[in-house]
């Protein structure tokens, strides 16, 4: 299921934040995986892979086109190699959402991914999730390990499995 495939039945006030800002540039997509959700994302980069993996784990949660951006967090995390790197990454702005902020981004940016010591730092620009302004998409419960992949090969792709 391609990024903009999820039908949120917007309403008028939703469809006029989304027609504030421009539309989002997704390279991602939902495949199909039993019980679960299967996110693919890429990019130029695998920073931007990273940032794309984030934004369709919210895209499935809610329409990220009609969040605002006026807060911003900020994200770290590690891990003791590159994919424990991008589960906690996942984790960490997960924890954002469901610990009693919830933050939804609108936009992320990695600024910076280290590969010797397994450190990631990002920022993400949203506002706090509100069911009046947000639709309703489908919670995640939690990021899982289950066939997770980062391919670097011709451009960067990464693969997870959410738990919804």
């Amino acid at each position: 299921m391609a990024a903009d495939e999820r039908d949120y039945n917007l309403t008028e006030e939703q469809k006029a934040v989304k027609a504030k800002y421009p539309p989002l540039n997704k390279k991602y997509e939902y495949l199909d995986h039993t019980a679960d959700v299967q996110l693919h994302a890429w990019g130029d980069t695998l920073e931007e892979a990273f940032e794309q993996c984030v934004m369709a784990m919210f895209g499935y949660m809610t329409d990220t086109e009609t969040v605002e951006p006026v807060d911003t967090v900020e994200v770290e995390a590690e891990g003791h190699d590159m994919l424990s790197l991008l589960f906690h990454f996942l984790d960490e702005w997960l924890y954002k959402f469901s610990a009693n902020e919830f933050f939804i981004p609108r936009e992320v940016k990695v600024l910076y991914i280290d590969r010797m010591q397994f450190k990631i730092r990002s920022i993400g620009w949203g506002e706090e999730f509100s069911l009046p302004k947000h639709p309703q998409g489908t919670e995640v419960k939690a990021i899982t390990y289950s066939a997770m992949q980062i391919c670097e090969d011709e451009k960067p792709e990464v693969f997870v499995i959410i738990d919804i």
